[in-house]
């Protein structure tokens, strides 16, 4: 089985080690499953990113201009022989357009976590980057019909190109968040969103060690789920996600 782990911007725009990362992974596959780390072609609007990084600004903007791009590479995986396509964001960009034009299985993780979390607990915590973050994933919630089940959303405050040496504060913060956010409003598990810091940088089990809270592994359980709907025979459905027959193609070509 051959799983894509899509980023949401073009390779030269990433800042992380690709190899790591992917060797991270593939440690959550299964046996027999390959996961592969690849990257949306360039697209006019990529630096838009940048700016709102720099800034501490990530309001949301940047997936919906990177959102064409994605689908296009999610065609690309379909013709080219993935099983299966995750998007490596855990804000979901371009997930709904990619179903709307591939029949392969197109895995979000935040909407695939927070169901995965709503059967196993009935009060659910989040913890994102940046503040700008809040008012987004508040967003998104109602737009799946989940923000019934959040009971409050914290933001971290930190996001840069030296995560890996704030590993301690970024670890001791994200504990102090998830206590906070079961003590105050009642969570009882935690969804961590910003998959750069969480678990690229902190593993969620060192973190449910310290607080005694479920804290669950948004890429872990996308690739999972990824498999499970492959082995199944699994997709979303052609009534939800009326599909035409397209090719990437048309997808690159102009009128």
């Amino acid at each position: 089985m051959k799983i894509m782990n899509l980023g949401k911007k073009p390779r030269k725009a990433t800042d992380y080690d690709i190899a790591e990362v992917e060797k991270l992974l593939n440690r959550y596959a299964s046996p027999g499953t390959r996961v592969e780390v690849v990257f949306p072609d360039d697209f006019e609007g990529s630096q838009v990113e940048q700016a709102l990084g720099r800034q501490k600004m990530l309001n949301g903007l940047d997936h919906i201009l990177e959102a064409p791009a994605i689908i296009r590479k999610i065609v690309w995986a379909a013709e080219n022989g993935y099983d299966a396509v995750i998007q490596s964001n855990t804000f979901d960009p371009g997930i709904d357009g990619g179903r709307l034009a591939v029949p392969i299985p197109v895995i979000g993780p935040f909407r695939t976590t927070i169901h995965m979390a709503a059967n196993l607990a009935d009060r659910i915590g989040v913890v994102v980057p940046l503040p700008s973050h809040v008012p987004y994933t508040w967003r998104l919630l109602r737009t799946m019909g989940m923000d019934g089940f959040v009971t409050g959303i914290r933001s971290l405050g930190i996001y840069g190109s030296d995560l890996n040496e704030r590993k301690q504060e970024i670890t001791q913060k994200t504990a102090d968040l998830i206590r906070g956010l079961v003590d105050e409003t009642g969570a009882q598990c935690v969804i961590p969103l910003g998959g750069a810091l969480i678990p690229y940088v902190v593993d969620p089990a060192d973190l449910q060690a310290m607080t005694g809270v479920p804290v669950y592994n948004t890429k872990a359980i996308s690739i999972r789920v990824a498999e499970m709907c492959v082995a199944l025979g699994m997709t979303h459905s052609p009534l939800t996600y009326p599909r035409a027959k397209l090719t990437y193609q048309d997808f690159v070509g102009t009128v």
